[in-house]
């Protein structure tokens, strides 16, 4: 008989909010046989917290699981609403880590934290910097499951590192700070006149406008896509030939897990989960929080190495192929049987 799951999280691409795994993963588990309902596709924060509570009551005694996409903001405490109707119905919940701030979450919200961690089936993270802050803070039922994605998906591209030519892929939102991928630019240009950087992704926080007048006031070539879908930027990035990454914190983003199966070279700032999922100077180039000038200096470092150029891009080819879903999904299989 078919294994029934009920899926809580934001599913928002419809609206033009970045696809999340409550849709890439929930359309694997269905590829593999498994029936999965999903809550919720409201755009009103309200209403997307009233679905998922009727949903967890409509679902309750239909789904052998209930998978909830836990964040560190505003959404953690759907997470944590969820949870708790789960005990009452005696559900069966896997948490599934997302955020590189949950660490400072579980400090500022511990007695939440225990309620929904302590009583979960299965806390599901995807980082080893995750799991050793969740060790670390007591909790015993953490299991290592990473983002996942198709690699057949992907098409890997030589690339000529002949100008700095910057491919950045986040939404617009503050934790990412998207400005600092302009700076860097404006910086670049005053060697590489031909520089160029092109930014995808939706507008969260407001965003978008700032950084267009920040591109504009810099004088600097910027190209702004909008939200784009997998396949879009994809193909859009055969013409790029860096991606950065300039986020305040993060846990295991799936944007550098693609750039890694395109064979794009990587700089990154060293937040959060990152120096996890990728090493300096053998995966990636990484610099701190907001290094406008490291981060530049980098940049420059893999135009005029070519060796380290290409080192970097087979090696994270490599760490790239273990996060494929023909390998995750054993370990998915194996909690849900």
């Amino acid at each position: 008989m078919k294994k029934k799951i009920l899926y809580i999280g934001n599913k928002l691409s419809k609206h033009g909010s970045t696809t999340t795994s409550i849709e890439t993963l929930g359309e694997f588990l269905e590829n593999e046989g498994y029936e999965v309902f999903y809550s919720s596709s409201k755009k009103n924060k309200t209403l997307r917290m009233l679905g998922m509570i009727f949903s967890t009551i409509r679902y309750a005694y239909k789904v052998n699981f209930v998978l909830i996409d836990t964040y560190s903001t505003q959404n953690f405490w759907y997470a944590f609403i969820i949870s708790q109707l789960c005990r009452i119905f005696k559900l069966k919940y896997i948490t599934k880590l997302h955020g590189g701030d949950l660490p400072n979450r579980v400090e500022k919200s511990r007695f939440f934290c225990d309620l929904i961690f302590n009583n979960a089936y299965i806390v599901s993270a995807p980082s080893d910097y995750l799991i050793d802050s969740f060790k670390k803070a007591g909790y015993k039922n953490v299991m290592h499951i990473p983002n996942t994605i198709d690699l057949s998906n992907y098409k890997f591209t030589n690339r000529e590192l002949l100008e700095p030519n910057l491919l950045w892929v986040r939404s617009f939102s503050a934790i990412y700070n998207p400005k600092m991928a302009i700076k860097v630019l404006f910086e670049l240009q005053k060697e590489y006149p031909n520089a160029s950087l092109c930014m995808v992704g939706p507008d969260k926080d407001n965003l978008i406008l700032e950084s267009q007048n920040l591109a504009n006031e810099l004088q600097v070539n910027v190209k702004f896509t909008g939200r784009l879908s997998k396949a879009e930027w994809i193909t859009l990035a055969e013409n790029y030939s860096i991606f950065i990454n300039t986020t305040h914190y993060d846990n295991t983003p799936v944007s550098i897990i693609e750039a890694m199966a395109i064979g794009i070279p990587i700089v990154s700032t060293n937040v959060g989960g990152i120096p996890f999922l990728i090493q300096d100077k053998k995966e990636a180039m990484l610099v701190d929080d907001n290094a406008i000038a490291d981060m530049v200096i980098a940049i420059k470092q893999l135009i005029n190495n070519k060796q380290l150029s290409k080192e970097l891009i087979s090696n994270s080819l490599k760490k790239a192929q273990s996060f494929d879903w023909k390998i995750v999904k054993l370990q998915w299989f194996e909690i849900l049987k």
